[in-house]
C-alpha cells in the first residue's frame, strides 16, 4: 500500500494534482479551519466552525460570528493597537 499523506495531510485528497504549493497552501487553511478555539463566553476549549465566519461553542450553546477560517482576527486587533498608539 501507499505511504499516504503524511506530507500533505487533509489535501491529499487532491492526489498529484493542482501542485504542491496549492496542496500546502490548503493543507495550513483546513488545519487552522478545523481546529478547536476558545469560547468568548465561558472559556472553554469547544468552539468549533459550522459555516463559514459562524462559530459555536460546544459546552455553553453560544453562537458568534468570527473570522472565516478561525474565531481569531489578528489583522484587525494589530490595526486596532496602532490606532491607539497613535492617539496617545
Amino acid at each position: 500500500m501507499a505511504k499516504g499523506t503524511a506530507k500533505v495531510g487533509s489535501a491529499g485528497k487532491f492526489g498529484p494534482r493542482y501542485g504542491v504549493k496549492v496542496r500546502k497552501l490548503i493543507r495550513d487553511v483546513e488545519k487552522v479551519k478545523r481546529g478547536s478555539y476558545e469560547c468568548p463566553n465561558c472559556h472553554h476549549k469547544n468552539v468549533k466552525r459550522i459555516s463559514s465566519g459562524i462559530w459555536v461553542c460546544r459546552h455553553c450553546d453560544t453562537k458568534f460570528a468570527a473570522g472565516s477560517y478561525s474565531p481569531v482576527v489578528k489583522r484587525i486587533v494589530t490595526e486596532e493597537k496602532k490606532e491607539t498608539e497613535e492617539g496617545s
